[in-house]
């Protein structure tokens, strides 16, 4: 029988030490904002549902929306969601070869972090201000 020789490759279990490229955290955020769309989606229905039922309920809504952590958790929410949506269409774009060499990989993680921030921004400004 043939010997099948097993490289061991070092592994490096220290993660303040790993430096990812821009790209990849990106990535990392894109997974990360999908997640907490996903876990705060029964709290978006509620404040929904709480703003459109009855007068009573808008009051309710606007009582809540008002407070100040909350207006911080939403602001949250609004990054989440753009750079969710901004990442997401950079990956469709990767998707189809689109910017898939280096300097144009980094130069689109750059971009997709300014357009969701700025997005982010005006959202914010205009719903939550």
């Amino acid at each position: 029988m043939a010997e099948v020789s097993i490289k061991k490759r070092p592994k490096n279990l220290d993660l303040s030490t790993i430096r990812l490229p821009l790209p990849g955290k990106l990535s990392i955020l894109h997974r990360v904002s999908g997640v907490g769309i996903f876990l705060m989606l029964p709290v978006l229905l509620w404040l929904f549902q709480a703003s459109v039922t009855s007068p009573e309920s808008f009051d309710a809504f606007k009582a809540v929306a008002g407070h100040p952590l909350a207006k911080l958790i939403l602001a949250g929410l609004i990054w989440a969601y753009m750079h969710h949506f901004c990442a997401g269409i950079r990956f469709l774009l990767l998707d189809v070869h689109v910017g898939v060499d280096l300097q144009s990989a980094r130069k689109s993680a750059g971009i997709v972090f300014a357009v969701s921030l700025a997005l982010t921004v005006v959202l914010w400004g205009v719903l939550l201000w």
